[in-house]
Order: structure tokens, then C-alpha cells, then sequence
């Protein structure tokens, strides 16, 4: 049986806005259906070869990752790391956390944000993956390049293995256009970034050529901690050396084979991406949410909310958010990132916080601010509450609009049903809870001087914040 690995970290910033930092575009809900997140589950779900999956994420998207594995029914086990340390370190503590369950234990090491549609073609290509890594190598999957993409690396298949492997010759960094189609021409495959090893021969040879990470993941795993469910590496996991698998290991080892992979795929790298894969109209019209296009061509037009039109345009992306619009055309989607970082740059919060922000409890969003008053929507999940808390600056009106809400208020506790509300006046100690088996929704109305998220003082938390 093979353990799947699911690496769920990252950010996604070519997607923005509707991906950022604290919303990920693994768990952005894409092409009519779940996230890129949940597709890697369904994938894994569907084959009797896959066992459970081990999640690697760190604290911010640890709750979405487990409220998203829920949603799609697949029980995980979870490690959580205390800091992004790019994907050596993550796969070295997974390696080590299974090796020391059963060193002959075969990983197989998957981005959470890729889609593959051929689930079979996958599962296939796993087994043949896992024959190999079960003798000792480390095997990479070598995807058929459906063109010169300039935005991957690639893998210079070697030497025939046995059922089809092959060894690797040579990783190669991510080439300009020219470059990138001699390679596809000399028989080169897109480096998927999906890596297949038996857990005791993977941990023995990141220990060989990764001296620092391995020594530093082994401690943070035995300073580990049981945390609501999941398991939180110790602090040594910030000494391990922030580097990527591929160059810290796979570029090193001399026992690197590859599997081609036929099975369709795509890493949703940017906008023109999630164009190319979404359907589209007899004019190459892409459309998702409310959106309309008369007169467009080649283009992507996405609302999350109000109605977006256009007339006209033709190679464009335009993507309305709660907080953001986006338009560039779609031949320059790999400039997003720079975009990204010139909004961080003028300490502009779009540039990393979504507009509905994502809590462990439920999640919140922002409708109207103004100078004294903040109007938000807030959904609390079946069974969840916030923490025991209150404000120094700000009193607070909520109303049910959905649901059945619990609200202790001081010394009260009070039961409020739609078209009820209540006032909570500054200082007082509050706290709502869910007691329904629906998702209860409230309108908070904010009234006072200061009115950001850090005027919380907390005295009971049921996910451990201060």
C-alpha cells in the first residue's frame, strides 16, 4: 500500500486575488467543483493501492485543510509545520514520521495543488513508481510536455529499469522558449514535482546528501505534540536549510529514476492556465460565477460575487473579488507575481488577506467600513465557537440571519434565533457559539474607536490561540 503524501503549503500568488497567502489556491473551490486540495484527496480516495494520506501544512492552513478533508470524506493524518521551510524539509519529516512506523513503507510524495484528471492513468502510473522505489530508488514522475513550457523544469530520462522506469540523467532548471523545445525534442518530460520512495531508503538518503535537514526534521519530530488532532513539529524544524527537494536531493542521488506520465495534468500555474483548462464557448470564452461576455474572445471572465460583463475584449483575464479586481491580459499572467509583490511592497493587505477571512470556527467577511463602524458577515460551522473574549475599544451588535446562536454575554447566556439580536457593550466578556446542526450566520455591527482584529482579549480558546 502506498501512503500518499500531500505537500500544502505554498500560496499560489500567480492566482491572485483570488488566491493569496491566507487562502491559498489549493483550497480556492475551482471549475465548477472543489479545490485543487480536495481533487488530490478524491484522487487518492478512489484507488485501494493509496492508504491514508499524510498532510504536510503549516498552522495558517491547517484547519482548511482539515475542514476541506472532511467536506470530501477522506480521513488524513496531519503534521504541521511551525515555519515554511520549502518542500526538503516538509518531505524529510514526512519520510521520517512514516519510516519510523515501517522503513519498507513506499511514499509517494504529491503537490496539493495539480489537477489530474485520468485518476486511473494515475493510480497505474503510481504502481510502476512504487515497484522501483520498493527496491531503493528515489523515483520522480516525468510528465509528457504538451508543449515548450518555459514555466517547469524537465528530467533527461537514462539508462532503461526495469517495468518501464527509467534512470534519471539529469534535472534541468526551468529553460527560456528556445531551450525548452530542443529538450522536448531530445525526449526530455516536464518535472511534475510528485516523488515515489520507500520511507526508510528516502530518510537514509536525504540523510546522506541533506545532513542538516534530516538531523533537524528527526528533532522536530521527537519534540513533536498531539495538537486538536494533529501532530505540531517541534521547534528544531526551523534549523532545517530552506531548499527545495528537487535541488537538495534528487540532483544529488545517484539512485534518481523517472516514471513518464501520460495522464494529463496541470500544476494551475496562472491565469492563462486555468483558462486553457477550463470549458469554454465556441469563441474561447471562459466563464465561472456571475459573469456575462458579449462580443469576447480567448478570455477568462470570474466573479465571486456581483455581476461582471464585458463587451469587446478578447485575451483577457478579469477576476472580481469581494475586495479586488483583477484584469491583464492573459499572455502576461506570469507578471502577477511581480503585481503581488508590488502591493505587499506598499503594505497593501489585499496583497495577502482574502476578503473572507478563514477561521477555524467558521470564517468572517468584511461588507462596510467606516469611520467608527465595521459591518461584518460571520458564519460559525455546527458544533464550533469562538473564544471566550472581549474589546477595549468597540462595543458590538450582532443579528441571526441564519441558524440558532449561543451567546454568553457576562454572566448570561442567551439562545437567539433568526431576526434576533443582541448588544454587547464595550468590555463586556462575549462569546458565540454554534449548539445547531446547521451553520449559524450573524451580521456584526462594530461600533467604537479602534476597530481591528487585535483589540481580542481571550480567556478561552478551544484552538489554543492567546
Amino acid at each position: 500500500m502506498i501512503i500518499p503524501v500531500i505537500l500544502c503549503g505554498g500560496s499560489g500568488t500567480r492566482l491572485w486575488p483570488l488566491s493569496r497567502r491566507d487562502f491559498a489556491k489549493q483550497h480556492v473551490p475551482i471549475l465548477g467543483g472543489g479545490s485543487p486540495f480536495q481533487r488530490t484527496l478524491a484522487r487518492v480516495a478512489a484507488d485501494p493501492v493509496f492508504g491514508r494520506p499524510l498532510v504536510v501544512t503549516g498552522a495558517g492552513g491547517r484547519f482548511m485543510a482539515a475542514d476541506q478533508a472532511a467536506a470530501a470524506g477522506v480521513a488524513i493524518d496531519m503534521l504541521i509545520e511551525p515555519e515554511p521551510r520549502d518542500t526538503l524539509p516538509a518531505i524529510a519529516a514526512a519520510a521520517e514520521w512514516a519510516a519510523r512506523r515501517d522503513p519498507d513503507a513506499v511514499v509517494l510524495v504529491l503537490p496539493s495543488d495539480h489537477l489530474i484528471p485520468d485518476a486511473a492513468a494515475f493510480a497505474a502510473a503510481a504502481r510502476r513508481a512504487a515497484a522501483i522505489a520498493a527496491a531503493g530508488d528515489l523515483v520522480a514522475f516525468g510528465l509528457t510536455p504538451s508543449g515548450p513550457a518555459t514555466g517547469y523544469g524537465y528530467i533527461r530520462p537514462g539508462a532503461a529499469l526495469p517495468s518501464g522506469v527509467r534512470r534519471v540523467a539529469a534535472f534541468v532548471e526551468k529553460p527560456n522558449a528556445e531551450r525548452a523545445a530542443r529538450l522536448i525534442a531530445e525526449g526530455c518530460l516536464w518535472n511534475g514535482g510528485m516523488f515515489c520512495f520507500a520511507a526508510g531508503a528516502g530518510r537514509a538518503e536525504i540523510a546522506a546528501r541533506a545532513p542538516e535537514a534530516a538531523a533537524a526534521v528527526a528533532a522536530a519530530l521527537d519534540g513533536a505534540v498531539e495538537d486538536l488532532g494533529a501532530l505540531r513539529l517541534g521547534p528544531a524544524f526551523a534549523d532545517a536549510p530552506k531548499i527545495s527537494f528537487d535541488y537538495g536531493v534528487m540532483e544529488k542521488t545517484d539512485r534518481a529514476a523517472v516514471v513518464e506520465a501520460d495522464f494529463g495534468w496541470s500544476d494551475i500555474g496562472d491565469w492563462r492556465e486555468l483558462w486553457a483548462q477550463s470549458p469554454k464557448d465556441a469563441t474561447g470564452v471562459a466563464l465561472e460565477g456571475d459573469a456575462v461576455a458579449v462580443d469576447c474572445r480567448d478570455s477568462y471572465l470570474r466573479s465571486d460575487g456581483r455581476l461582471v460583463c464585458a463587451i469587446g475584449v478578447e485575451g483577457l483575464a478579469v477576476v472580481d473579488t469581494p475586495d479586488a479586481v483583477l484584469v491583464a491580459p492573459l499572455d502576461r499572467a506570469q507578471e502577477i507575481k511581480g503585481l503581488v509583490a508590488t502591493l505587499s511592497a506598499g503594505g497593501r493587505r489585499e496583497a495577502t488577506e482574502p476578503a473572507r477571512v478563514h477561521r477555524p470556527w467558521g470564517w468572517y467577511q468584511t461588507m462596510d467600513l467606516g469611520d467608527r463602524f465595521r459591518v461584518k458577515r460571520i458564519q460559525v460551522a455546527p458544533g464550533k465557537k469562538l473564544s471566550l473574549q472581549k474589546h477595549h475599544h468597540r462595543a458590538e451588535h450582532w443579528v441571526v440571519v441564519r441558524g440558532t446562536a449561543e451567546v454568553t454575554r457576562d454572566d448570561e447566556v442567551i439562545l437567539l434565533r433568526e431576526n434576533e439580536s443582541v448588544f454587547l457593550p464595550l468590555g463586556c466578556v462575549h462569546r458565540l457559539a454554534n449548539p445547531g446542526k446547521i451553520p449559524v450566520e450573524i451580521i456584526e455591527v462594530q461600533t467604537g474607536a479602534y476597530l481591528e482584529e487585535d483589540d481580542i482579549l481571550r480567556f478561552e480558546d478551544d484552538f489554543g490561540r492567546g
